[in-house]
């Protein structure tokens, strides 16, 4: 922090009473608002006092009458500027500041060639911290130079009325000028969104008022801080901007949130208040002055989810991520809507018998570029949006329609399809689903089964009891996907009404070599043979993962070992060729004898 600034912040503490009972606030420095913000504006901008004496003027308001700053000083703008304008039009504007505290009139003024012109006149009024009238702010907009250059008469001030800081219209011009001057000179900026904490609260409790007042012996309390060429600017409500030319480090920013927290003592009352702030930093940040100003609103936000009462750096390396984070899904919406989107099926068997039981939908992406795509490169990006919930529906009608075009051919079997649990509890889930089923009368409903992650059932078990049942209710059944991952609870695991339980693949491949899988996969089994639940273990890599769990009790089976998933088209081909693999077929035969009779699970 320089020494400039930290003497500023000394000067604050002891200009604490007079900030907040009755000294002007908002352009507290003519001077200092001439040097950093006049310079900057092309309209003619003069400051008086309460009585009309002129305290200041811009390089525009002598460029345009002709008058030097030092011959107006003191002076009353009626007699200098107005002795074309109807008495009765300064009367009626008068009367306008008087009842709304701002105004604006077509008046006549004198031009530095001598001539009355019309022109535009805007007049705020700003109030001290008691109530009592502090200044003016006039800005005098030439009709003829407006007209010429395509600019309507109508435009807005430069200056917010109430605390007489630049408004977010002249904010915007002054970060592009302050970029450009950081770019030659090297220099670095920061702009910070600064906002205060409950200030609606403080708003309705004490009155808008005491609220306004508030606001503007807040924005004295900031302007006395600042370094000489520094701007405050309020950008609506109780929202402001700061644009710091020397960059800003973690001292400056604590020493500032620490003089916002000192009491303010507005018409016998104190306020306390705290802000948020969010800053982002140039050239770290190189970017246009409408997106740092973005930026910086974006990390303010983030310091109020953070707690309020303290500030946020933007990260720019975050930002590009979210960047890109939000084009990938872009991306995958347009997937969705093009029909990129395919389904691969994972033959389920039941290895009593052989017989194949099932199929596990899953989905792809063909992408036109990086290829076919698995689940784990998309569905991460789209977690927690509403792409995820329309992949949902997109996966069951896909697959009603694989189901109706299976049994055409004579092919019936259950297919299975992976739910997210945010679809599962969106609200209109059971809905849907009966809707896409009326869709497909040829497909029976019971061909069609859902599986549930088991963190998903336990998230809101109520919310998932009553969604289930209203499936169960249209004939569609459920499984519980990658059991043992979860809580696995008993009480749980009665209460779900599924029709089959899933043992995660993660247990069954390892537990040929891993005890401790080994002794969780017997667990899952267990459980499922004392509940009389159905199970299927996924992961089935070899003969010897089939063998360990047939022996365990556990009879139906998918994996890599039997089938890896494979496009519709090629389900039928491969259906045919199954009874081929005579070794498979075998392990019923080698666990019962030549009578190949299922042993009782529950003895298991």
């Amino acid at each position: 922090m320089s020494r400039e600034r930290q003497s500023r912040l000394g000067r604050a503490k002891k200009q604490e009473i007079s900030c907040t009972c009755g000294q002007p606030h908002g352009v507290t420095s003519p001077g200092a608002l001439a040097a950093g913000v006049f310079d900057h504006v092309a309209e003619a901008i003069l400051i008086t006092d309460a009585e009309h004496a002129i305290l200041e003027v811009n390089p525009a308001f002598s460029a345009l009458t002709g008058l030097t700053r030092e011959a107006v000083l003191g002076q009353s703008p009626r007699g200098l500027l107005l002795p074309g304008a109807p008495s009765a039009g300064i009367e009626g504007l008068w009367r306008e500041v008087d009842l709304n505290g701002h105004g604006k009139a077509e008046i006549s003024y004198r031009h530095r060639d001598g001539h009355a012109c019309p022109a535009v006149l805007s007049i705020s009024r700003v109030r001290d911290a008691q109530g009592n009238i502090s200044h003016h702010v006039m800005m005098l907009s030439d009709l003829a130079a407006l007209a010429s250059s395509g600019r309507r008469a109508g435009r807005q001030v430069y200056f917010d009325a109430l605390t007489g800081l630049p408004n977010l219209q002249l904010l915007t011009q002054l970060i592009q000028e302050s970029l450009q001057h950081a770019a030659r000179h090297g220099s670095h900026l920061a702009v910070c969104s600064l906002d205060i904490d409950h200030f609606k609260r403080i708003n309705d409790h004490h009155g808008q008022e005491v609220g306004d007042l508030l606001i503007a012996a807040f924005a004295q309390r900031i302007s006395y801080l600042l370094h000489g060429d520094d701007i405050l600017a309020r950008v609506g409500g109780d929202e402001f901007v700061l644009l710091l030319h020397q960059g800003a480090d973690d001292d400056t920013l604590d020493q500032l949130l620490a003089a916002i927290r000192r009491p303010l003592f507005l018409k016998g009352r104190c306020v306390q208040v705290t802000a948020s702030l969010g800053v982002t930093l140039y050239p770290q940040d190189d970017e246009d002055g409408d997106v740092l100003l973005r930026h910086a609103t974006q990390a303010m936000h983030r310091a109020k989810q953070q707690g309020r009462d303290t500030y946020h750096v933007f990260d720019t390396g975050l930002d590009r991520q979210i960047q890109a984070r939000e084009a990938y899904r872009q991306r995958f919406a347009v997937a969705l809507a093009q029909g990129e989107l395919t389904l691969h099926y994972q033959p389920q068997v039941d290895m009593f018998g052989g017989d194949v039981i099932g199929a596990e939908a899953l989905v792809r992406w063909q992408h036109p570029e990086r290829g076919m795509l698995a689940p784990g490169c998309f569905l991460p990006v789209i977690e927690g949006t509403a792409l995820e919930i329309e992949l949902g529906e997109w996966v069951i009608e896909a697959a009603l329609r694989q189901l109706r075009t299976w049994r055409a051919e004579g092919l019936e079997l259950a297919v299975h399809v992976n739910i997210s649990p945010a679809h599962l509890l969106s609200g209109r889930f059971a809905e849907r689903l009966e809707w896409l089923l009326n869709r497909f009368p040829e497909v029976p409903s019971r061909l069609l089964k859902l599986e549930v992650l088991e963190s998903a059932a336990m998230h809101d078990m109520q919310a998932a009891l009553t969604v289930m049942r209203e499936c169960q209710a249209l004939g569609v059944d459920f499984a519980i996907d990658d059991f043992g991952t979860g809580y696995s609870s008993l009480t749980h695991l009665r209460q779900l009404p599924v029709d089959l339980i899933k043992i995660d693949q993660s247990f069954v491949r390892d537990m040929l070599t891993d005890p401790d899988d080994m002794a969780i996969v017997e667990s899952v089994i267990f459980m499922a043979n004392r509940f009389r639940r159905p199970m299927l273990a996924e992961g089935v890599e070899t003969l010897e993962h089939a063998r360990a769990l047939l022996a365990l009790g556990c009879a139906r089976v998918q994996g890599y070992g039997i089938a890896r998933p494979m496009p519709a088209e090629r389900f039928p081909g491969w259906l045919r060729e199954w009874p081929s693999r005579h070794e498979w077929s075998a392990l019923a035969m080698h666990l019962t004898g030549s009578s190949g009779s299922r042993p009782s699970l529950e003895t298991k």
